[in-house]
């Protein structure tokens, strides 16, 4: 059977990927979804809920309002909330339900808007996609509607696509910082971890953005083209791998072009037994790392959502968990998060590197952060 995980975990959903991208702005996220479901999207797949507030709310959808249509229950709802709480910005997204009744998610973003006078922006999700579709449209809505230029460009590079679900913790993201400002860069703007609304005022005035995970893609290239910026994807892990991405963004600035640095592994032969799993940009550049490091081969298996960019030759795109273990069944050396290592052989080394959009707060403290450091797996 296709499509359906009898073992492993699945990854959180798109529209969890809208809150986490969201968390920190100041705007009021609101689900349209069934009560009870706020847990889902504000705590299990955010791990700043336990120390940061944020408006994520859900509209507590009722059988009977997803049976009549009653639309109007929900944009009284929204707009009685955003009048007491002023948010900068309201974002309004789906879930299963919704989807099921085609609610214009469109149609309502107009409504509310013209109502309360607060810029609101409908996300179209519907809960049956991973987080980077989510995460995505909420970072190229950022890119499009928010982010400004003063026509003055600075030394600077802009963090794009970082969220918990793919790097954890703010240390991971301030060691990014560290090594941007040893490269000889200063420091922009972050979407969205540590930077406010008003910070991608600016945003437009870097040199280059680096996008570290695939949710950052397409707010890169809204970027390119609205103020000229080039972008590099890739993150820093491992010390060769560090001196090389930043030598990219280097290159990247001179050349006013695009480097998808995680994906230049070179043709891999497709029977190399050594894979990374996971999301595209950080499975892409732990493999260039360790590749630089030991000298060995490592492919890498995309599950996640992953342009045809973002792939090097040699690398497989696989989502199904039947697929997953066909292709496991073939290596020596698996490294993924440690949710999938029941699927994985028993006579091939598993390295675990636990990803939090996986298998949530079960293996938070043991992420490594691997920013500019020697890789010390054993492989």
């Amino acid at each position: 059977m296709i499509h359906y995980a009898r073992i492993i975990s699945c990854y959180t959903a798109d529209t969890s990927g809208v809150c986490s991208a969201l968390y920190e702005l100041g705007g009021m996220v609101v689900v349209h979804d069934a009560s009870g479901c706020n847990s889902t999207y504000a705590t299990h797949d955010e791990p700043r809920w336990y120390d940061m507030d944020s408006m994520i709310y859900v509209s507590a959808l009722t059988e009977i309002d997803a049976v009549m249509g009653n639309d109007e229950r929900f944009i009284n709802d929204v707009c009685r909330s955003a009048e007491k709480l002023g948010p900068k910005f309201i974002a309004i997204c789906g879930s299963p339900m919704p989807a099921m009744t085609g609610t214009d998610f469109d149609a309502l973003a107009s409504v509310i808007q013209s109502r309360c006078g607060i810029p609101t922006h409908p996300m179209h999700t519907n809960g049956m996609k991973s987080y980077v579709s989510g995460a995505s449209e909420a970072f190229e809505m950022l890119a499009r509607c928010y982010c400004g230029s003063t026509g003055n460009v600075k030394n600077a590079v802009n963090i794009l696509g970082a969220t918990p679900l793919d790097l954890s913790r703010q240390e991971i993201v301030d060691s990014i910082w560290a090594w941007l400002k040893k490269c000889g860069f200063e420091k922009g703007c972050c979407m969205a971890m540590g930077s406010s609304l008003d910070d991608y005022k600016t945003a437009g005035d870097a040199r280059c953005n680096l996008v570290v995970s695939s949710s950052g893609l397409r707010a890169a290239k809204v970027l390119q083209e609205r103020f000229g910026t080039p972008y590099v994807v890739g993150l820093p892990l491992g010390e060769e791998f560090a001196v090389a991405l930043g030598e990219d963004i280097h290159r990247a600035v001179e050349g006013k072009t695009e480097i998808v640095s995680c994906a230049l592994r070179g043709e891999i032969c497709a029977d190399c037994k050594t894979v990374v799993v996971g999301e595209s940009v950080y499975a892409g550049s732990l493999a260039r790392g360790i590749m630089m490091h030991t000298g060995k081969p490592v492919r890498v298996i995309h599950t996640l959502d992953a342009g045809g960019e973002l792939i090097a030759g040699g690398d497989r795109k696989i989502t199904d968990e039947d697929k997953l273990e066909e292709e496991f069944a073939k290596c020596s050396c698996v490294i993924a998060d440690p949710l999938f290592k029941p699927i994985a052989p028993a006579n091939a080394k598993f390295v675990p590197i636990p990803h939090e959009a996986f298998s949530g707060r079960c293996f938070r403290k043991n992420i490594p952060d691997l920013v500019d450091k020697k890789l010390g797996l054993e492989l």
